[in-house]
């Protein structure tokens, strides 16, 4: 039988700390967040953009970025705005989130930007 491992992850230490959906993955480029904004758009889920210390990054609500862009369905768009995000807020976590309506759930959140530990 495999012995299941744990993960290391520590409240207490913010670098070990994974958050939504690609987090156990090596971090994307731009191109590949490009591609996962355009996923969002092509399913017409609406996007909302979020962000938060990371020092309160386990937490459920995170401060919204403006309004949820509800039929936003330029990918160059969404992009601006999570860059305008970031550098509003330096040294916080960045994520977008893509909300299925038709499920009302959330299709997709993935952290875009990672704060300084």
């Amino acid at each position: 039988m495999t012995e299941i491992q744990d993960y290391p992850s520590r409240v207490g230490d913010p670098a070990s700390q994974r958050f939504e959906t690609f987090s156990y993955l090596p971090p994307m480029d731009a191109g590949q967040i490009r591609k996962q904004v355009a996923y969002m758009v092509e399913r017409g889920w609406n996007c909302a953009i979020e962000h938060v210390e990371p020092a309160r990054a386990a937490e459920t609500y995170w401060y919204m970025w403006k309004l949820p862009m509800f039929g936003e369905r330029d990918v160059d768009t969404l992009m601006n705005e999570l860059t305008a995000c970031h550098n509003a807020n330096a040294g916080h976590h960045v994520r977008l989130v893509g909300y299925d309506n038709k499920r009302q759930t959330q299709g997709l959140a993935m952290a875009v930007y990672r704060g300084d530990a």
